[in-house]
């Protein structure tokens, strides 16, 4: 069976990019940070649809720990076929207020432990000679700035960069590299906890909603399947319209 790891799968993006490739024929390896009980709720799933599952603890401000958990999930699993990079963190304070210590935190998690990662992923999927699949989960402010979001936005845009570096180096190996770039998605991590998005106005986005998790989960499963095979160094946007809101302003 296919291997995929899913890097931060406890909830949100992550869980529903698990279960979405559980249901598309993968077997999963999950990592979680500090939800226990989310990513057992996530191992569950993969369970029910009769896929196996592991799971690990990874802590990435320590970023040699993105290597790690790939390295013992993919020998647990016997290989690995697709990474998603997805587990990440954020900070907000003014440029002038953020320390060097929340501005390594944020580097660290969002952009130096998915290199590792990356890195661990690339080499196991050349040993093996199957080519793969990487995805890296960006967001739109990989592409335009947040005010106060300065280590975010840097870490985002940073990634989005390797992404493209990544694919030129590793296609001629059968491996792509994509990045997915979501606007503001219900999750946990958006002070949502996941609810119905159709329930939440949004006037600044042309969708006039938030997204889904499992919207963003679609994407990321296509960037990941055979039908994508042509598709490297890609920066997949999935934002409701909100980026093109730049374009309306700029007319008011």
């Amino acid at each position: 069976m296919p291997v995929a790891i899913v890097t931060g799968s406890d909830s949100g993006i992550g869980k529903a990019t698990a279960v979405m490739l559980a249901e598309r024929g993968f077997d999963l390896g999950i990592t979680w940070h500090t939800d226990e009980d989310g990513a057992r709720g996530t191992v569950s799933e993969v369970q029910d649809m009769g896929r196996r599952a592991e799971v690990r603890r990874v802590d990435l401000s320590n970023v040699s720990e993105g290597g790690r958990v790939v390295a013992e999930l993919a020998d647990a699993l016997g290989g690995i076929d697709v990474l998603v990079n997805n587990a990440g963190t954020g900070s907000s304070s003014p440029f002038l207020e953020v320390s060097l210590e929340d501005w390594r935190h944020v580097l660290d998690v969002d952009l130096t432990a998915a290199f590792c990662a990356g890195q661990e992923a690339a080499r196991r999927m050349m040993s093996g000679g199957r080519g793969g699949r990487i995805v890296n989960v960006t967001s739109v402010h990989e592409h335009v700035p947040l005010p106060g979001s300065s280590a975010y936005c840097a870490a985002k845009g940073g990634l989005g960069l390797l992404t493209k570096v990544m694919a030129l180096e590793l296609a001629e190996h059968g491996i792509t590299v994509n990045a997915v770039a979501p606007g503001e998605i219900a999750t946990p991590m958006t002070g949502q906890h996941e609810e119905d998005p159709g329930q939440n106005e949004r006037p600044g986005i042309p969708a006039r909603r938030p997204g889904a998790a499992r919207e963003i989960a679609a994407a990321i499963a296509f960037l990941a399947s055979p039908e994508a095979s042509y598709v490297t160094g890609e920066s997949f946007v999935v934002d409701g319209g909100l980026t093109l809101m730049a374009a309306v302003r700029n007319l008011e």
